[in-house]
């Protein structure tokens, strides 16, 4: 590893984490926050920023170059049995290694088996990354098929909360965190591959959306375990040392990524053969994912849990006025310190040949999550049915897909996945759970879950309505130069 290259992750990986994590250090000090659990959220920021850093050199070095060469691959050999077959194993063996789901996993494991709810989310992202590549295949309007799948969505869901409506949270929940660090940018490379391996002039164009038909889904597989298994309050561990997460994650991140390792060493075998130099470095880079997916995700189970608890418990408690803006100021902050996001918005802004840039993708992300933080406290508080929240949303982000233009709303519905990662997970959903707990109406499994729905819905809505404003400026500035050519035009004719 370059020490450079490191050095510059390092930068930009506390730019992102550390002014959220000072407004929770200072919160944090003056509520009274017992001096261990500072000490952790303190050592939990330093490994956060390590991890993000390191995580980002291995996922860049490896991931995405690798996803495209896959994404050629089984374009040019047209055969459509490898390609089904493909497609699922890379849906499913990327959402194992997801470092969010492990933190969701680790928190419902009261309600749900860990390992239950990863192969069951597995196998959904799986199917639905399959979905989503032939579509791009095909050339099937990606409107037609959300359309079309959300809808399928929304009558499962509604047959399954005649039975077991306390599951609905949790599997709107399962379908934000799946696409995370590890998902967002080997499926959107591998959609890039298969896109430019086709070789037309939408090619760049349908890289996109792969992520927001993935995350759909998890959903369908939590609802439908949500038939087999009957819902009672999560527990969340407080117990756990940093080293008691730091072994756990050893052992997990282990696990999660060896099926990878050996996916990629048989297209090395039968299709690759890439030179040893470049396997040796793309293992490298392996490794280099692997230990910073346990850093992060120890800094985050070990640092941001605890904490987060305890500061939505108190604010519910004592400053009631105070809890939703104040979870609306960490919504903000929190999307900048997302991996996946990181890995989002690069792409997005190397596709779009810099239209779309990072700044604007992350205002526009970072307001989304801040209203959706809002809503969800003020759920917490209410007792609002998350129906009222959720299926509006869904059909206006839906509706958007006519107005604004297309390359905006296939970016919104991948932010959608992209933002609702391990961050969320690790301490804006405590922050949530807290609150519940000391709000007398509040049932922490209704109220405090489909926080991380909330989060995956906001961006779809504010990515999409920023595309309708470009899309007038833009018409407006065609007016204005035809008008101008046609007054200079007079001018000359007289």
């Amino acid at each position: 590893m370059k020490y450079r290259l490191l050095i510059d992750k390092i930068k930009e990986s506390a730019l992102a984490i550390l002014p959220v994590s000072f407004i929770i250090l200072i919160i944090s000090l003056l509520i009274g926050v017992e001096a261990n659990d500072i000490l952790n959220f303190s050592v939990g920021v330093i490994l956060l920023v390590l991890g993000l850093a390191i995580f980002q050199i291995g996922a860049f070095s490896s991931m995405i170059s690798l996803a495209e060469d896959i994404g050629i691959f089984i374009t040019k050999r047209k055969k459509f049995g490898l390609f089904i077959v493909v497609a699922f194993l890379v849906g499913f063996m990327i959402t194992v290694a997801e470092p969010a789901l492990w933190v969701l996993g680790d928190q419902f494991k009261s309600v749900i088996p860990q390992f239950v709810l990863i192969f069951a989310v597995a196998i959904g992202v799986g199917l639905f990354v399959m979905i989503a590549l032939m579509r791009i295949l095909f050339q099937i309007p990606l409107r037609t098929v959300f359309i079309a799948l959300y809808g399928l969505l929304f009558i499962v869901a509604i047959f399954v909360s005649m039975s077991s409506p306390d599951f609905i949270p949790i599997a709107f929940d399962s379908g934000g965190v799946t696409t995370g660090p590890m998902a967002v940018p080997f499926i959107m490379a591998l959609g890039f591959g298969i896109s430019h391996a086709r070789g037309d002039k939408a090619s760049e164009l349908d890289s996109f959306g792969l992520i927001g038909l993935a995350s759909i889904g998890p959903i369908l597989s939590v609802l439908i375990l949500g038939l087999f298994y009957q819902p009672s309050v999560p527990v969340i561990d407080t117990s756990s040392t940093m080293l008691d997460y730091f072994l756990n994650n050893l052992i997990q991140m282990a696990i999660a990524i060896l099926p990878f390792v050996l996916f990629f060493l048989i297209f090395q075998l039968f299709a690759f053969k890439l030179s040893k130099q470049r396997v040796i470095k793309i293992s490298i880079a392996f490794f280099y994912t692997y230990i910073g997916l346990v850093l992060f995700l120890t800094g985050a189970n070990g640092g941001l849990v605890n904490i987060g608890g305890y500061i939505g418990a108190y604010f519910a408690s004592e400053i009631t006025w105070l809890l939703i803006p104040l979870g609306m100021v960490f919504g903000f902050m929190v999307v900048s310190a997302e991996p996946s996001v990181v890995a989002l918005n690069h792409q997005v802004e190397e596709v779009s040949a810099g239209a779309i840039s990072r700044k604007l993708m992350m205002i526009a992300l970072s307001s989304g999550v801040a209203l959706a933080i809002g809503f969800a406290l003020l759920r917490v508080q209410t007792g609002i049915s998350l129906w009222w929240i959720i299926l509006p949303g869904y059909a206006i982000s839906l509706g958007l897909t006519f107005l604004s233009p297309p390359i905006y709303s296939y970016i919104a519905f991948d932010s959608g996945g992209a933002v609702s990662g391990a961050m969320t997970s690790a301490f804006l959903m405590p922050l949530a759970l807290g609150a519940a707990a000391v709000v007398p109406s509040a049932n922490p499994l209704t109220d405090a879950f489909g926080l991380i729905a909330l989060v995956a819905m906001a961006p779809l809505i504010t990515i999409q309505i920023i595309g309708i404003i470009a899309k007038r400026k833009t018409q407006h500035h065609v007016v204005s130069v035809v008008e101008d050519e046609i007054i200079d035009l007079k001018g000359e004719s007289s």
